[in-house]
């Protein structure tokens, strides 16, 4: 955790990138407190808005891609093992959190990719499934940046807009306040999205 916390005290885009590949794999790293902060300084000069966006985005897809591989090749009865045991319990997983997450993909298809990584508790499994179901890699790794380049974002435009208002020493507490807003804002576009998907699947299956 001090490794952990140093990494998040001494932002530049290599530890950014570093941190968010961690964040898209089952190791619990807050992106809030990655892309938000990042954003918060390149608000004052010291970074570049774009590129904290584009090395969290990278990042991220390079944790999501490193999750599908495992999950592809190593299948679901090693993926449950490791959920349940003691390693798996110290990343704050389990068996019941890597079913929800392959529920959801299964329930919504491929664009599960997109929508799961705006929502908590699934942004950094929605990949475990996506691998369990031999997903093409390259529309995967599409959908995954859309939706990881989505959400890094909304938590860069939080960084920015927190820059005017809040001190830095209150800039965490302050970040994790707003966020509860965001999930439930995230919650209610991905509820839109999804059904958009949904009823153009009907319209199309209706027109054969």
């Amino acid at each position: 955790m001090n490794v952990l916390s140093s990494l998040l005290g001494n932002l530049n885009y290599g530890t950014i990138l570093f941190l968010m590949l961690l964040e898209s794999t089952v190791i619990p790293v807050p992106s809030e407190l990655v892309v938000a902060p990042a954003a918060y300084h390149a608000a004052g000069g010291n970074l570049d808005m774009f590129l904290v966006i584009l090395f969290a985005t990278i990042g991220a897809d390079m944790g999501a891609s490193l999750n599908y591989i495992v999950a592809y090749y190593v299948g679901r009865p090693v993926i449950y093992r490791f959920a349940n045991s003691k390693w798996g319990k110290m990343c704050l997983l389990n068996q019941e959190k890597v079913e929800k997450s392959e529920k959801y993909f299964y329930d919504h298809g491929v664009i599960a990719t997109l929508t799961g990584r705006l929502l908590p508790g699934i942004r950094h499994l929605i990949s475990i499934p996506a691998g369990l179901a031999k997903m093409n890699y390259w529309k995967f790794l599409f959908y995954t940046t859309i939706g990881a380049g989505c959400w890094n974002c909304i938590l860069a435009l939080m960084g920015w807009y927190l820059h005017s208002i809040v001190p830095e020493d209150q800039l965490n507490d302050k970040i994790l306040e707003y966020s509860e807003y965001i999930k439930f804002f995230i919650l209610a576009l991905a509820v839109v999205v999804i059904a958009y998907f949904v009823i153009k699947s009907i319209m199309k299956r209706l027109k054969k």
